[in-house]
């Protein structure tokens, strides 16, 4: 078992175990106490100004979670810039480019590789062509980001709710079905920061919400895309005899695999077999051959880095469609900011009440 595949695998353990409060959770108990004191501890100091919170002159909107591990933040990103661009605002992504080999700031491109530029940065600069520049500061990506593309009105951060130093007009929490698990913080359980804590927004992307808040629904999309760009339809892949010829194997690196293949199924796929790999998987250990028989079937997140590999596999997008209401509350508190100038400082900016 290679070193990224026992990661997954004690990854694995810690999430059943977060799941309740079981021996292992107390087991860790004590330290998760620690670790909240080094919470509150850094938090503090920020809000004393000993760590400096830094400010850039647009509004900045972050997404992100309380909660470790994947809760659909991404396709949350690029659902808010494609209705951002829907409004005739610019809008610009910032990331730390998780699970990237370089540490510098850059822009994403087009032609970036996956290896510099992270795969979920990738994937938001070619579903939405949004400008996206990676930074391990927040606030330099943002920067970098606005001398480069100056008429940018609003740029939103893909996670990062607990980087303070970037200041934030307004954030929005994630939530999948898991809610808060267990309510310990980490390690014992899986909670970054207590919670609740004051945010903007709360939008559940599981069913049923874990707690109050707006509610999203996670569907995959009706057609799959392919290398080129072009698009194939669902259906002409359904039933055992579909129009690939081939048998399916639908494979995905994220955090709940299981949950994409469910929805492909649902669709009336036939999987011939499934393959499920870790979060965030380089495919640096594909073995190309083992696969030559099936038609490959995956996500967008993973076809970036499978395309180069296996350009005839195809990838489905994964949509998030949130309640009305969310987008109306979300579009009240934009224009109030778009209109005004508030510069908040960081306690401040954190001032909100939950929704």
């Amino acid at each position: 078992m290679n070193q990224q595949a026992k990661a997954a695998t004690w990854e694995q353990h810690l999430t059943r175990a977060w799941t309740h409060r079981g021996w292992l959770a107390w087991l860790l108990w004590p330290i998760s106490l620690l670790y909240g004191v080094l919470v509150k501890l850094r938090r503090s100091l920020y809000q004393a100004g000993i760590f400096k919170s830094e400010r850039v002159p647009v509004p900045v909107i972050v997404v992100g979670n309380v909660v470790a591990g994947g809760a659909g933040k991404t396709p949350v990103v690029m659902m808010l810039v494609r209705h951002l661009q829907a409004r005739s605002l610019q809008v610009g992504v910032i990331s730390r480019g998780y699970g990237r080999q370089t540490h510098d700031c850059r822009e994403v491109c087009s032609d970036s590789a996956i290896a510099d530029v992270g795969d979920e940065p990738a994937l938001i600069q070619r579903s939405t062509a949004a400008p996206v520049f990676v930074a391990s500061r927040r606030v330099d990506a943002a920067r970098a980001l606005l001398a480069r593309y100056p008429q940018t009105q609003i740029i939103v951060c893909d996670d990062g709710l607990q980087h303070l130093g970037l200041q934030r007009d307004l954030e929005i929490c994630v939530f999948d079905e898991r809610g808060v698990g267990n309510g310990f913080l980490l390690p014992a359980g899986p909670l970054r920061e207590p919670w609740p804590r004051a945010v903007d927004l709360v939008l559940h992307t599981g069913t049923p919400p874990a707690f109050a808040g707006f509610c999203a629904q996670r569907t995959l999309s009706r057609y799959a895309i392919k290398a080129d760009g072009s698009q194939q339809a669902l259906g002409d892949l359904a039933g055992p005899a579909c129009l690939c010829n081939k048998p399916l194997l639908a494979l995905a690196a994220i955090a709940k695999p299981e949950d994409f293949f469910a929805m492909l199924r649902a669709q009336g796929l036939t999987l011939a077999r499934t393959l499920a790999l870790p979060d965030h998987y380089d495919f640096d250990s594909w073995l190309r051959n083992d696969y030559e028989g099936y038609t490959l079937i995956c996500t967008e997140k993973d076809a970036v880095k499978l395309w180069p590999l296996e350009p005839d596999a195809l990838a489905v997008p994964l949509l998030v469609t949130p309640e009305p209401a969310f987008l109306a509350q979300l579009d009240a508190r934009l224009d109030r900011l778009l209109q005004t100038d508030p510069s908040p400082t960081l306690s401040s900016a954190h001032g909100h009440t939950t929704t």
